[in-house]
């Protein structure tokens, strides 16, 4: 039981099928909002919003805002984000390891 509520932790924090890719965006550095958004195709401008919210409320990224003329918005990762270095790791290795099966006939 307490694997599933941890789980359903994880799901709550990165599940869905933009937040992670909104990390690996930011994993190449600060971006605009439109950068984010342009760097991932199908993502619209109201989900971004709320995502970059949820994960910004998780402690994941940071909003920073520089007041200068024009006003300047970008988003960072945190320190906090490294540790989904290793999840992100094992996601994309498993996801070549299947993508190969695939292509191979092996499924």
């Amino acid at each position: 039981m307490a694997a599933l509520n941890a789980m359903s932790d994880s799901f709550y924090v990165i599940g869905g099928k933009w937040k992670l890719r909104i990390i690996i965006s930011l994993k190449n550095g600060n971006k605009r909002f439109n950068e984010i958004q342009r760097s991932i195709p199908g993502l619209s401008a109201k989900v971004l919003s709320g995502e970059l919210k949820d994960l910004e409320a998780n402690g994941l990224i940071k909003r920073m805002v520089y007041t200068e003329t024009p006003v300047v918005v970008e988003y960072l990762l945190t320190s906090y984000s490294d540790t989904l270095e290793p999840v992100l790791n094992s996601l994309v290795e498993w996801g070549e390891n299947h993508r190969e099966k695939i292509r191979s006939g092996e499924i």
